[in-house]
């Protein structure tokens, strides 16, 4: 693990610092809070990143899937 430094507002700080003594937090240092809320955020960009890919591909081939999917329908109609 690395040390960083970083400049976190006072508000944030506080609200924090409340979280932290709530004992609902899920972490028991501001430290291991801050870890996790920024590997949760890294993670969401990346799903919606995955997301975005995923969607111009499918928005790319759209005409193709739609030749497969109306193939395999007809495929599967038959007696």
């Amino acid at each position: 693990m690395k040390t960083i430094a970083i400049t976190i507002d006072e508000d944030t700080l506080e609200r924090l610092d409340r979280v932290l003594e709530q004992q609902t937090a899920p972490g028991k240092n501001r430290s291991q809070l801050i870890r996790r809320a920024v590997r949760e955020y890294v993670t969401g960009l990346q799903r919606e990143a995955e997301q975005a890919r995923e969607k111009e591909i499918f928005r790319r081939n759209r005409r193709l899937l739609k030749q497969d999917a109306l193939a395999l329908i007809r495929e599967q109609a038959k007696p």
